[in-house]
């Protein structure tokens, strides 16, 4: 496909704005997506590109948390591997079966979300009691790093929140964790697109440097300011997709 000079830089300008967004809260798809297919792109293009563009945003965050020692990638590995894996699995299936039933599920889960952000007092940078060991959260992030690969939408806020109600990470360390377990899932969904053909290499490239970019600001602005800042995002991404994924499913 062709487009011109400018759509690429449009598109390049939403990706800073989504990758931003993205390594603070999750959903940067959200802007992505809409905006990729606005401009003409096929949806399974549309899918196949984001996750390119997607994983060097990804890539960016969980690079500078990990710079600050605020990834445990001894801990983290086993859970890393099996997101890779399944998140694989899930692109498979969704170039195969039509997702549109998930229309109507994920915005129940995105509202609980937003409701346990809002009125948990887990929700803060301090970490509490854990739930569950690494061993039982190890089906749980594969299950999410699964959905990525199938469908996406709300991807970062499910891992942050698992983390924070489940594990009991504080905010700012499931935030770092997060971006760390959500590059795995782009990378693995990633490589079964590639293989397919399915990504515009040259918009994801253009788009990917205006992601990079947006996340590097973001993840430092979420380690500068913690909760207060990534609390309020969480809310407002996960309710901005339940609405945009209500309208689609009843429009």
């Amino acid at each position: 496909m062709h487009f011109g000079p400018e759509t690429y830089a449009i598109l390049t300008v939403v990706a800073f704005i989504a990758g931003f967004i993205d390594a603070i809260a999750g959903g940067g798809g959200l802007l992505t997506v809409p905006a990729m297919l606005s401009a003409g792109v096929p949806p399974i293009a549309t899918l196949a590109t984001n996750k390119l563009q997607s994983s060097f945003s990804s890539g960016t965050a969980t690079f500078s948390f990990s710079r600050k020692g605020m990834i445990d990638w001894r801990g983290s590995w086993p859970q890393v591997v099996v997101i890779l894996i399944l998140s694989a699995g899930g692109a498979v299936v969704v170039k195969s079966i039509k997702a549109d039933a998930l229309n109507l599920v994920v915005p129940v889960l995105l509202i609980a979300v937003a409701a346990y952000v809002l009125l948990s007092p887990r929700m803060t940078d301090e970490d509490a009691h854990q739930r569950i060991g690494k061993a039982g959260y190890l089906p749980v992030g594969g299950a999410i790093g699964f959905y990525d690969g199938f469908f996406g939408p709300g991807t970062g806020s499910f891992f942050a929140t698992s983390l924070v109600s489940l594990r009991g990470y504080g905010l700012i360390r499931a935030t770092a964790h997060t971006k760390a377990f959500n590059f795995a899932s782009n990378l693995g969904s990633l490589v079964v697109f590639l293989v397919g053909g399915n990504a515009l290499i040259l918009l994801g490239l253009c788009m990917a440097i205006g992601s990079a970019s947006g996340a590097w600001t973001g993840s430092h602005t979420a380690m500068r300011f913690g909760a207060r800042v990534i609390r309020p995002l969480l809310v407002t991404i996960s309710l901005a997709l339940t609405a945009k994924l209500l309208w689609n499913a009843l429009g």
